[in-house]
């Protein structure tokens, strides 16, 4: 009786010391371990190997020893919108980061790199040639401190030694090690690479005795893609796009992971994160990762702080967008990171953010009790990034930068919104309004829960006055002329996701819109503008060509009503276009052509978007939930 008592005891002990953390305090415990050990977390280079906290680097690098115009190859990104000298195929990615592999195509070389994490927590790196060519070339094994972190490099023989404030590093490499003279700013090794090579660290290893660990890494996960039966290349294929984005952002001490590496670059360096991107990649990490999950949803969430809302885009350097927000899918998220981890204290970190950002659409979007995409004044001190109280500010916050839906509606500057209710705005709000509203249950905040209901239902009625008996659909209308727009797109489905519909009217939208071949149900599908409308032709970004997001929202509206068909229709089709491109090249598009599917040419793919892209892989994930691997997201939580 004794040992029980003693047991339970300690056990209270226990939950009574987890439930007295503060939320702040259980978050910062998971950065703590997201930046712990290896990982591709350099956002410059998919070949350079991070050792978190202590930021050690080795960059792996590439050089011609002939006569070759741009012989070096130094950093080496997945996407890329310029010319890069290098072509990536991503392998898998574990997102522990204990288990890399990738190949590369530069000049005629063909390699491919794995890497895995011993046990002991050394890495081990193995470079093997897949074609034979004439270039002779060298690797380079560049060391460094990254980030400004506190740390010394020596060289000695073939041997590269770091120390550190809490550890000593030793690297070493296998092959014929070679004198090469490059401007690197730290110690370097060189490995002539005529055949396989190797690079790691700590204990003594053999190239077979490296070669046997990868293998058996690999194995091992394989074995784990296998619970997925036919979905295990798309379970594979969606954890490898969210593990080849996670990057350190050093400037705000974060383990995240960013749409692509690609943009982080093209917003001043380190990290850029967008509005719903980000939630929509926490949701995807669920699967996978809580501690993923819940680093993009909180780091998101918390730039309310800051900017009054969640803003369209934000940077390391708490830069971005103070005129406008982007589409309120927040608490859809938060409510599926509870549902499946059941962590109170997540919610509470983060539902006072959740509801200011709630409260801030109704006061800055109303025209009239209807929800307009806009964009506000900036005001010094703060600075605008052109599009502020523009038109063009208005389609960013919309997230749909150039759709045909808001050609020749005009921006008022005085109301700060484009003249025009928009459908499926109201219908994500609705959304967000009915799932904060399940978070306050939870957290027993009555008043709260009372008011965003009642919220919900009043902008449900609104919304249910854009529904057009003629056109059989919900439409966008002119807030200054009060007519209806007839350029539908998969937004129109939208007000699905906040229940206005009833199953006669959805019925009749399946039947007379979604379904239809002359609209939406094409060989791929959804084009993000009816086919009907003349700009689906162009095929300019969101100008008829296919997003991901777009396909996810309207699936999740349809989760909502009895409508197995479309379901599963738009379910096969989402996944069959995202892994014929995996299965091509590896990609995961930013967008995919509406008419080809990218598949007859991904360099097409490549230039209207982002060939590296995280929220792509929404396309399989409707698949996951669709089959019974991701819960139901239409179902209350308890």
């Amino acid at each position: 009786m004794k040992k029980y008592t003693i047991f339970f005891f300690t056990f209270f002990s226990v939950v009574q010391a987890t439930a007295q953390i503060s939320p702040q305090k259980n978050y910062q415990l998971i950065q703590q371990k997201l930046q712990t050990g290896w990982g591709t977390f350099n956002h410059k280079s998919v070949l350079s190997h991070v050792l978190l906290p202590q930021g050690f680097a080795l960059n792996i690098g590439f050089k011609i020893t002939g006569i070759e115009t741009n012989g070096y190859l130094k950093d080496a990104y997945i996407s890329s919108r310029d010319l890069r000298p290098e072509t990536i195929t991503p392998g898998i990615h574990a997102l522990d980061g204990t288990y890399t592999d990738l190949t590369v195509h530069w000049k005629q070389l063909k390699f491919r790199v794995q890497t895995t994490v011993t046990q002991t927590n050394a890495l081990v790196l193995l470079v093997t040639p897949i074609d034979n060519c004439d270039l002779t070339a060298n690797v380079i094994i560049e060391a460094g401190m990254l980030w400004n972190k506190p740390g010394t490099i020596t060289k000695k023989g073939n041997q590269l030694t770091a120390i550190t404030a809490k550890k000593i590093i030793t690297v070493h490499s296998i092959g014929n090690a070679v004198d090469e003279f490059v401007a690197a700013s730290a110690p370097y090794m060189a490995v002539q690479f005529n055949k396989e090579i190797a690079v790691y660290t700590g204990s003594v290893q053999t190239i077979e005795s490296i070669k046997t660990i990868i293998a058996e890494k690999r194995k091992s996960i394989e074995k784990e893609f296998t619970v997925y039966g036919k979905l295990a290349p798309t379970y594979a294929a969606i954890q490898n796009v969210i593990g080849w984005n996670i990057i350190y952002d050093a400037a705000q001490n974060r383990v995240i992971f960013p749409v692509s590496r690609l943009w982080n670059d093209n917003f001043g360096g380190q990290s850029v994160l967008f509005d719903w991107d980000t939630y929509f990649g926490a949701y995807m990490a669920s699967m996978m990762s809580k501690e993923l999950a819940y680093a993009n949803a909180i780091e998101i969430t918390k730039t309310i702080q800051q900017f009054g809302f969640v803003p369209n885009w934000t940077g390391s350097y708490k830069q971005g967008s103070f005129d406008r927000s982007q589409p309120p899918v927040g608490s859809l998220v938060f409510k599926e990171l509870y549902r499946k981890y059941k962590e109170k204290w997540l919610l509470q970190y983060v539902f006072d953010d959740l509801l200011k950002w709630n409260r801030w659409w109704p006061q800055n979007r109303d025209d009239k009790g209807m929800l307009c995409w806009g964009s506000n004044k900036v005001l010094p001190p703060l600075k605008g990034d052109g599009a502020d109280n523009e038109w063009q500010g208005a389609a960013y916050e919309s997230g749909l930068d150039n759709s045909p839906m808001y050609d020749s509606v005009p921006f008022n500057k005085e109301k700060n919104m484009l003249a025009l209710a928009d459908a499926g705005l109201m219908g994500m709000y609705v959304m967000d309004c009915d799932a904060l509203a399940q978070i306050a249950t939870v957290l027993n905040k009555t008043s709260e829960a009372k008011e965003l209901t009642a919220r919900a239902n009043e902008y449900r009625t609104q919304l249910k006055k854009l529904w057009n008996q003629p056109s059989g659909i919900f439409l966008n209308k002119r807030t200054d002329t009060d007519v209806f727009s007839d350029k539908i797109s998969p937004t129109n489905f939208y007000p699905l996701l906040g229940n206005a519909a009833s199953q006669t009217q959805a019925e009749r939208m399946m039947q007379e819109h979604l379904l239809n071949p002359e609209e939406f149900n094409g060989q791929w599908m959804l084009p993000s503008i009816s086919m009907k409308v003349a700009a689906f032709k162009e095929q300019k970004y969101w100008r008829g060509r296919i997003w991901a997001p777009m396909n996810f929202l309207v699936y999740l509206g349809l989760k909502n009503y009895n409508l197995p068909q479309a379901t599963k229709i738009l379910a096969e089709k989402s996944n069959r276009l995202f892994i014929d491109n995996v299965n091509l090249n590896g990609y995961v598009f930013e967008n995919y052509n509406g008419i080809t599917g990218n598949i007859t040419n991904p360099a097409e793919g490549r230039r209207e978007g982002d060939n590296y892209y995280h929220w792509g892989a929404l396309l399989g994930f409707i698949a996951m939930i669709e089959n019974g691997w991701v819960p139901d997201p239409s179902k209350p939580i308890q």
